[in-house]
């Protein structure tokens, strides 16, 4: 099998060809290996392969699937995980160089821990950018990560790699990381879908109120493969909410009528969203409306800058991870970042209390204004795309074009990417957010927006 062919397999029907030994879990793999030794050059998206291990478990996979006692949900299917995901005896550099002599990890952080027991073969770690504090592919650990559909164009970060890996045909899935955006900016400048979840669906380390573990992927259906696997409670993570029992693949079909959508093209505070923008995620609207939905534009939630306070918190994390450094390296971290966390040296207590206070303030105002609706549909940032050496939209906040995606970080709900368009050759995705504990609903309105989108040519052979 070819590699755009198996690209455009989804994890069903891979499994589907496993079960009647119509192709084998070792072919898969090494045709994806392969295919990485020829691609990764270009996009820099994977920088530990683990070619030998994979290989050894696409093995076994095949031997269980011999037998016909696949080993869990995934059983064969080739996975990666982001750089901050633990996995037993592999590095984690967090992006970071200063971290190049840091330990090999001695555990699997749940997510890892889950899909090694549903059989999925992690084969590879995926880049990101120093401390995950960039919405983009600028790393001082890994270098520049770069957009399969467009070489120059930035993948999105803070999950990179798997944005870009995945566009490029690298695998079925990646698990990512969220703390602002970071599986949905780059599902959307890549083409694919991603779900920040509901916090505490997914257990991850460290337990975090904010940052939340999601899945990454080229269709809807895949990315609900992985969440059925992920949502499994892990008494690692202190928030990890009770059991589920949903096999979210499964239950992706849904009418839409009387359903009640707002569309969120403003939040009262720049950047505003590109005229083409509006436009696409107006058009995914006007989808649900002629399914029967009843969609409506919101008023901004907004008068102020809201995402302000976000930012100097991230500051603040950012300022601290750098500290913990030995002294001599902390100079190796991309400059933009370093930079842009500067100013947390001189944030006192009672300036740390005030940003919590306003975030709090934010929150509230913001589930306001989302209450009278089931669902939103918003822009997943403000532009198309911009330079893959770029580190985000503004040099100087260089997360500032997180403004529609980091509030959801905020208030804990469930928001998706899901590919809507191509503009001038490059991916266009439209956010799904709904309420808390409602992961299965944004799955099920993202799916019936990738199905109107129609299907993807996807660029397995990298474009300039």
């Amino acid at each position: 099998m070819k590699i755009d062919q198996l690209a455009g397999l989804g994890i069903r029907e891979l499994l589907g060809l496993y079960a009647r030994t119509e192709i084998s879990p070792v072919e898969v793999m090494r045709v994806t290996l392969e295919h990485t030794s020829a691609v990764n050059g270009a996009i820099n998206a994977l920088f530990h392969v683990a070619a030998d291990g994979a290989l050894a478990g696409a093995r076994a996979s095949e031997e269980r699937w011999r037998r016909k006692s696949p080993m869990g949900r995934l059983d064969g299917v080739p996975v990666t995980v982001k750089d901050s995901v633990n996995v037993a005896g592999w590095p984690y550099l967090h992006g970071a160089k200063p971290n190049r002599d840091r330990p090999l990890a001695t555990e699997d952080a749940p997510p890892a821990a889950r899909l090694k027991e549903s059989g999925a073969i992690i084969f590879a770690k995926t880049t990101m950018p120093d401390c995950g504090l960039l919405g983009a592919g600028v790393s001082s650990a890994h270098g520049i990560t770069r957009n399969p559909w467009k070489l120059s164009a930035s993948t999105g970060g803070s999950s990179a790699g798997a944005g870009a890996s995945l566009a490029a045909g690298l695998g079925f899935g990646s698990v990512g990381s969220d703390i602002a955006g970071s599986v949905r900016l780059p599902a959307s400048q890549c083409g694919l879908a991603a779900l920040k979840p509901t916090q505490g669906l997914i257990p991850h380390l460290a337990p975090d109120i904010i940052r939340s573990a999601g899945p990454m992927g080229r269709s809807v259906a895949d990315i609900a493969a992985m969440l059925t696997v992920l949502a499994e409670p892990d008494p690692r993570d202190c928030w990890s909410l009770p059991p589920k029992h949903i096999a979210y693949e499964d239950e992706l079909q849904r009418d839409v009528s009387g359903l009640k959508i707002g569309l969120l093209l403003d939040m009262g505070f720049d950047p505003r969203p590109a005229p083409e923008i509006v436009d696409v995620v107006r058009q995914a609207g006007r989808v649900l409306a002629d399914a029967g939905a009843r969609v409506s534009e919101m008023p901004a939630p907004f008068d102020r800058d809201a995402y302000k306070a976000i930012d100097q918190v991230l500051q603040i994390r950012g300022y601290a991870e750098i500290q913990a450094f030995p002294a001599e390296r902390r100079h190796e971290v991309t400059e933009a970042v370093r930079h842009w966390c500067e100013p947390a040296r001189d944030f006192t207590a009672l300036d740390f209390a005030a940003m919590l206070q306003d975030i709090a303030r934010s929150r509230a105002s913001l589930e306001k204004s989302l209450r009278p609706y089931d669902y939103v549909l918003a822009p997943v940032l403000p532009v198309v795309n911009f330079p893959a050496h770029a580190p985000g939209l503004f040099t100087d906040v260089p997360l500032r074009h997180a403004n529609f995606t980091a509030m959801f970080n905020q208030t804990a709900q469930p928001a998706s990417s899901v590919h809507q368009a191509l503009i001038g050759g490059l991916p266009v995705g439209v956010q799904v957010i709904g309420r808390r504990f409602d992961d299965l609903g944004v799955l099920q309105l993202s799916k019936r927006l990738e199905e109107a989108r129609g299907p993807i040519a996807w660029p397995v052979a990298p474009r300039d």
